[in-house]
């Protein structure tokens, strides 16, 4: 009951505290705030172009417009900032220019490395954030740190999501100086989707710091208002760009990869499969119009350089989320996002051909996109545990978003995705809607209706002895026991209200039983979900610590039939303060149902037992320096024991620590601790540690290493065992993957990989680990543009 008891404290403290308590003292939104007037810039035309070296010396800076950025909105509200930073833009009707002079008084403390596109949030940066349709919707950005790494994204303002998988073709450099950095960019305007007229434009626009010392301070030239939960509504304006045009932005990339892999299961044989490939494709991205790219592969070689996040998989009822991380599916990726998960392509493995289209058009965004697969893969969703469901199929697989911005606050939107395969098919469409009722209040909704066609005789794939007996079965088994098509329906309906101080959420998300939607990832269906949720903030400027965050939820989660199959509550506090330092205590009350007694049958009552569980959690984060980072996840308290349908003591511990080790070399260890407790015994004690370690030469080329072991240790004597039942369970196994890499990019479509990768295991078998795979690849790209 401590952790009960310790909720209803939070909770208690978060009224007692709150703006209901007329007595307290007076907080930052109480405080007269001044009218904040939307800025305005002229971008000037100027026909010279400049060497990108970071110096600033090139004649056409002296034409250019300058803007001084005054604005600290991170970790305060619009205050001075500690530091001077500078401005410089102008335009030649192709390209963007912009530079900037960042001042530091203590210019040894500035945090900047070497590292790979992308990977340099952290360090001091400057950059320019543009919406060129000046709609608050969706906003470029282009980031540049002190040594000219450069990081760019698309901030999506419908999902809320930054999202790195866009990458332009742009340049930038940067020098470190006596009094600070300065760093030139030029940014082609053929990168960016706008409205081809030979008026002048208007674009939103915003210029960035990102200061990172004892605080993380964002600085900007505009000041913003807090309670306005739309940010890209309030960039300023930048007037000019009359003569910009756009080119055909045609790239066409040749692509080979060679590659050869042996495998073998050392419990079975020391004989290895040998496999080798060679392959040659072809990317080809247009812009057939300026509004409108298209993007198409053919056999291309899909499978991942980077290697995945290790992540523990044991006690878990659910499928594991991985992120995509394959170029042709995360370009402009950002136009397929919903408030649901519809499009999860990673459920597309092997594809001898792609097919994208994407664009903006006034009010309209469209994104389309058609590829095949070898083979069909897609997840098999329930209420107490999915799974993966792979059947040797060829399939077809399309997926379409639309959406239309009827004004600043309403926009209305449509998914529909499809597959199919021999006896299969996955029909989705969902139309969704976002409305903000006030600068404060939003309104998210989506309804999704789906239409599925298994194959026969795929529920067998998830029996036991082919489902002969009653014990036999699953709830995957039943859940894929149909032999005809079969229509499901799910609504999602979301209230939130966002100020400065505080915070509400109301959240309803309904998932009937025959709900399918394969091209996504949605793993639980036959539920209903209720969330009530908010938070207060408590605001300071002259402490060591600079927000202080009460919040708490309520949820529960019911079946179709009515049947509980969870209840919470749950509260954190968390504070923000100096060597940018982050402390989180959470505590949580929970009913949660455990696995069915019979098998054979999807109810609950009489089929199920509930448990009670109680934790407490703590997150501990600092970085005192630019060279080190320390971050560490604790979790205690009752957890149920999945293999034995009881109720168990679990410690979690997962700690990571990010070194810079130099300019170059970065080193980064995580390691995740699960040990359970059940039946006043022990049942496992799981360890696993991925390691990264890279060294980055320059901007263009890093050699990584990666390395991920995991060693699980059973009490085999702790688990209920049938009579005449095989645990299939090892007392003791230990996994281990090591990757080594070698990048080399000239820019995000011409690029070299070439790599190594090993994996072996040990088990109750074996007296040691043993290879059990070995492969070798390259890959080479090359980009010809026009």
């Amino acid at each position: 009951m401590k952790s009960f008891y310790i909720i209803i404290s939070l909770l208690a403290s978060m009224f007692f505290l709150s703006p209901f308590n007329k007595a307290q003292a007076e907080f930052p939104e109480n405080k007269k705030k001044p009218h904040i007037v939307k800025q305005k810039l002229v971008v000037p035309f100027v026909d010279e172009t400049i060497t990108v070296d970071g110096n600033l010396s090139d004649s056409a800076w002296a034409q250019a417009h300058t803007v001084k950025l005054n604005f600290v909105h991170r970790p305060f509200d619009n205050t001075k900032p500690p530091v001077t930073t500078t401005a410089y833009f102008y335009e030649d009707g192709s390209t963007l220019f912009v530079a900037f002079r960042a001042h530091d008084s203590d210019p040894e403390q500035i945090r900047s490395f070497l590292r790979d596109r992308d990977s340099t949030w952290g360090q001091d940066m400057v950059g320019v954030k543009i919406d060129t349709y000046n709609d608050g919707r969706l906003a470029y950005q282009f980031y540049v740190n002190p040594l000219g790494v450069q990081t760019d994204s698309i901030e999506n303002e419908m999902t809320g999501n930054e999202s790195a998988s866009w990458n332009g073709i742009w340049e930038s450099q940067g020098q470190l100086t006596e009094d600070g950095y300065q760093v030139e960019m030029a940014i082609p305007l053929r990168l960016l989707n706008f409205e081809e007229t030979k008026d002048i434009k208007k674009w939103g626009i915003e210029f960035v710091r990102f200061y990172p010392r004892s605080d993380e301070y964002r600085i900007s030239h505009l000041p913003f208002n807090r309670n306005n939960a739309c940010v890209l509504c309030q960039l300023g304006d930048a007037s000019g760009f009359e003569q910009a045009k756009q080119g055909n932005n045609l790239a066409i990339v040749p692509t080979a990869v060679l590659g050869a892999t042996r495998e073998r299961d050392p419990t079975a044989t020391n004989e290895w499969e040998y496999d080798n490939a060679q392959e040659i494709g072809l990317d080809v991205n247009w812009a057939i119009s300026p509004e409108m790219s298209l993007q198409g592969t053919l056999n291309p070689d899909f499978s991942q350089v980077e290697a995945d996040s290790a992540q523990l998989n044991i006690n878990n009822t659910f499928a594991l989320f991985f992120d995509e991380q394959r170029p042709f599916f995360v370009e402009n990726a950002d136009y397929f996002t919903s408030f649901q998960n519809l499009i999860y392509t990673r459920n597309v493995n092997s594809p001898d051909y792609g097919l994208k289209l994407t664009g903006r058009k006034d009010q309209h965004s469209v994104g389309v996109f058609v590829a095949n697969d070898e083979q069909t893969t897609f997840l098999v969703p329930g209420n107490l545990g999915s799974s993966v469901a792979n059947f040797d199929a060829k399939s077809t697989n399309l997926a379409a978003r639309y959406r239309f911005d009827y004004s600043d606050k309403l926009a209305i939107g449509a998914v529909v995705t499809a597959r199919d395969a021999e006896n299969y098919h996955n029909y989705v469409t969902s139309i969704d809607i976002k409305y903000r009722l006030s600068d404060q209040d939003t309104l998210r909704a989506q309804v999704i209706h789906t239409d599925t066609l298994y194959p026969e005789g795929l529920f067998e794939n998830f029996c036991d002895n082919n489902c002969s007996r009653d014990e036999d079965f699953s709830e995957a088994a039943l859940r894929t026991q149909k032999n005809e098509s079969f229509t499901g329906r799910s609504y999602y309906l979301d209230y939130r209200h966002e100020t400065s101080d505080y915070d509400f959420r109301a959240t309803r998300l309904e998932t009937d039983e025959n709900y399918r939607a394969d091209l996504g990832f949605q793993s639980r269906v036959d539920r209903k979900v209720t969330i009530i949720g908010g938070g207060y903030n408590w605001w300071n400027e002259d402490s060591w610590w600079n927000r202080i965050r009460l919040s708490g939820d309520w949820d529960q989660a019911h079946n179709m039939n009515g049947e509980l199959l969870e209840r919470e509550i749950e509260a954190q506090i968390n504070i923000r303060g100096d060597y940018q330092s982050y402390a989180q205590f959470g505590a949580l009350k929970r009913t949660r149902v455990g696995l069915r007694e019979f098998n054979n049958r999807l109810d609950i009552i009489n089929n199920a037992t509930y448990f009670e569980e109680e934790s407490m959690s703590l997150y501990l984060e600092t970085k005192p320096n630019q060279y080190f980072f320390i971050g560490n996840f604790i979790r205690v308290g009752d957890a149920i024991d999945f293999a034995n349908n009881r109720l168990g003591d679990q410690v979690f511990i997962e700690p990571t620590i990010d070194l810079n080790l130099g300019t170059h070399a970065r080193l980064r260890i995580r390691h995740t601790y699960s040990k359970l407790d059940s039946n006043n015994d022990k049942l496992f004690v799981a360890n696993l540690t991925d390691f990264r370690l890279t060294y980055q030469f320059d901007q263009r080329q890093f050699f990584r290493v990666t390395l991920a072991y995991s060693d699980i240790s059973r009490n085999l004597d702790n688990y209920i065992v049938a009579p005449g039942e095989d645990l299939g369970l090892d007392a003791d196994s230990q996994q281990l993957g090591v990757q080594l890499l070698y990048s080399y990019k000239l820019n995000p479509l011409t690029k070299f990989f070439i790599g190594y990768a090993d994996s072996a295991f040990d088990n109750d078998d074996l007296n040691k680990l043993k290879t059990n795979g070995q492969s070798v690849f390259m890959k080479f790209s090359y980009a010809w543009l026009q």
